[in-house]
């Protein structure tokens, strides 16, 4: 099996940051990619920021933190980042964005290099297809935020070497993650249950059945769930939410994936939660208040 000692990763935004602290956390090194500097600057003190609190909390020794930290390296070409052992595309849930990119990693791999994608609904075998590689490609899909969630979905395009798929149990592991193996169909295990949960959720709330407060405390309360679906909606980000959906509309071919029509008009008005500022909630005050 490959060894994996570096780890490139393409995107520097909270999925890609969070993957590169738990990885810098495990020993790996880690050549962190973004469209600018800037931007890798920003999720490297966002890593940092991130790292001091889980110190402050008890759950990171103040030695790990300072062992992990040199660990992150700007690679700001993809050149830079080629050169590793692993390299894990976290861009934005696109499609052509994430084809675009492995398009133009294939001149700096090396012959050994292993591929992935931290997609989170898209075909892996669409995505492997654009490469050099497609035995050596595959999915990994960390959950939100890395660095507290457990699990990491890790799924095979039909192309991918079983030695492939070994390597990344062997490396998800490593990174003190549980894995839980996911066919190639659109959205996987996860999202395949959790994101109609939301969408249906937003029926609820277009149809007039309960406002955004009574369907998450319902939920939170008669479910036992840790968050609204309202809220985890805005946390993960209505434009991801809205992606996921039409995945798994156009790919399954079923009404019942249709996505909600406010859904798409919260994300047409640019209000896609937390990171926005605005969602099913708005944020911009002292406390979330309700926007419907």
């Amino acid at each position: 099996m490959t060894e994996i000692k570096t780890v490139g990763i393409i995107g520097a935004g909270q999925m890609g940051a969070g993957i590169a602290h738990v990885c810098a956390l495990a020993g790996y090194t880690v050549k962190f990619n973004d469209v600018s500097e800037e931007r890798i600057a920003a999720g490297i003190a966002g890593i940092e920021r991130n790292l001091s609190r889980q110190v402050a909390r008890g759950m990171v020794t103040h030695e790990a933190m300072q062992a992990a930290m040199p660990l992150i390296i700007s690679a700001p070409t993809m050149a830079d980042v080629g050169d590793s052992d692993l390299v894990i595309e976290a861009a934005t849930e696109n499609e052509d964005v994430k084809k675009a990119i492995f398009r133009s990693l294939a001149g700096y791999l090396r012959p050994d290099t292993l591929l992935a994608s931290n997609t989170s609904s898209i075909s892996i075998t669409r995505l492997a297809s654009v490469t050099d590689r497609p035995e050596r490609f595959l999915g990994l899909h960390f959950m939100n935020p890395v660095p507290l969630m457990k699990l990491v979905e890790i799924i095979r395009g039909i192309a991918t070497d079983p030695e492939t798929y070994e390597t990344a149990v062997a490396f998800a592991r490593s990174l003190s993650k549980t894995t839980a193996n996911a066919e190639d169909f659109p959205a996987f295990i996860v999202n395949r249950v959790l994101v109609p949960m939301i969408n249906e959720a937003i029926y609820t709330l277009y149809e007039g059945v309960g406002t955004v407060e009574a369907i998450d405390t319902a939920l939170r309360l008669g479910a036992n769930h840790p968050m609204g679906p309202l809220e985890l909606g805005d946390f993960i980000g209505l434009d991801t939410v809205l992606a996921i959906m039409n995945v798994l509309h156009e790919g399954l071919a079923d009404s019942k994936y249709r996505p909600c029509p406010l859904l798409v008009k919260y994300v047409e008005a640019g209000w896609l939660g937390r990171k926005s500022g605005r969602g099913f909630y708005d944020y911009r005050g002292e406390h979330p208040v309700p926007t419907r």
